[in-house]
């Protein structure tokens, strides 16, 4: 039986009442997901992190695999980005990320995928572990897996060598990311999995919705193959905003363009209407053929400048806020209003 916390449910810090606006669900993982927490947290106070659960690699995938538990490093990077901006949240944001380096079995192991697994086994209960953790840090948000169970994931890969061509089934996140071949297609397993009803419910009560940036397949894309996350993406009143990557990722999409980028997720959901795609003119090649990309798919295309400006494919924080605030604000008198 879920043991209940002697607190109760943790309240948000931070979090809106439902007549604040914008609500802002941020979907995907990883570092582009800490980069769209850490901007979006200068726009709104209702934000909600949706995370992907498929990591199996490093201290995540062992933990995942010793314990059965979701693996807990995204969720401890989302939880990380949305601290409290005190010496208190800023001193347990460095606990949680943390590395142990020794000789030993805790080698490479973070203390906040430690802690987060620890409650989790306390409280029976994944959300409320997560909300605890979040009050901890003092969260300026809440933070929810995609989904309930961990996934594995897989993809169909295109090799080729001169003329040469064959085809590989690539399971793992970890092996994904830094396949050698061009990503064809990719599932979850398993292939209906359970979603986070919470995190459900944050993408139907948003005002808007912003997916990526972050490594494509294995970040982006799995929120549309979990299919109650992909109806309610589908259903949802919400806004949805896409935020593009500043550079293709060796491996996973090597030799995109950044209209790749769209043509693949229209490939995935071809029925997924976009309002907003947010690029860096930097990282584009063809802005004609982007801008019909994200036409086809519904969105006007905001070019702004959101990476650090030293060469490095890295979003500056308070320019990728500036732009989110821009896209927001142009919308300012329909959020909510749209029909789907």
């Amino acid at each position: 039986m879920a043991r209940t916390p002697a607190l109760g449910r943790i309240p948000q810090r931070g979090q809106a009442s439902r007549d604040r606006r914008p609500r802002v669900a941020a979907l995907g993982g990883g570092h582009g997901l800490a980069a769209t927490l850490g901007a979006l947290r200068h726009v709104t106070t209702a934000l909600t992190a949706v995370v992907t659960v498929a990591d199996d690699g490093g201290s995540s995938g062992r933990l995942r695999q010793e314990l059965g538990v979701l693996p807990p490093g995204d969720l401890r990077m989302a939880l990380s980005a949305l601290c409290d901006e005190s010496e208190w949240g800023h001193t347990w944001r460095d606990v949680l990320q943390h590395r142990f380096s020794s000789t030993g079995p805790l080698h490479g192991h973070a203390v906040g995928n430690l802690l987060i697994s620890t409650v989790w086994e306390l409280l029976g209960d994944q959300v409320a572990g997560l909300d605890l953790i979040g009050q901890l840090l003092g969260a300026h948000g809440r933070v929810l897996p995609m989904a309930a169970v961990p996934l594995d994931i897989e993809a169909d890969v295109l090799h080729r060598q001169g003329e040469t061509e064959h085809r590989s089934l690539v399971r793992g996140q970890s092996r994904v990311a830094v396949t050698a071949g061009r990503v064809e297609r990719v599932r979850v397993l398993p292939a209906d999995p359970p979603a986070c009803p919470e995190a459900v419910e944050a993408i139907h009560d948003a005002d808007w919705v912003i997916l990526g940036p972050g490594s494509w397949y294995t970040s982006v894309m799995p929120h549309l193959l979990v299919p109650e996350i992909s109806r309610a993406l589908h259903t949802t009143t919400a806004r949805i905003g896409l935020t593009l990557n500043l550079s293709a990722q060796a491996g996973e999409t090597s030799g995109f363009s950044a209209a790749d980028h769209i043509r693949s997720l229209a490939d995935f959901a071809p029925d997924l209407r976009l309002d907003v795609v947010i690029a860096d003119p930097t990282a584009v090649e063809d802005i004609d053929d982007l801008s019909a990309c994200a036409s086809a798919l519904g969105a006007d295309l905001l070019l702004r400048q959101v990476s650090e400006g030293d060469g490095t494919p890295r979003h500056d924080t308070l320019r990728l806020a500036a732009a989110y605030r821009d896209t927001f604000e142009r919308f300012l008198g329909d959020v909510g209003e749209r029909s789907r």
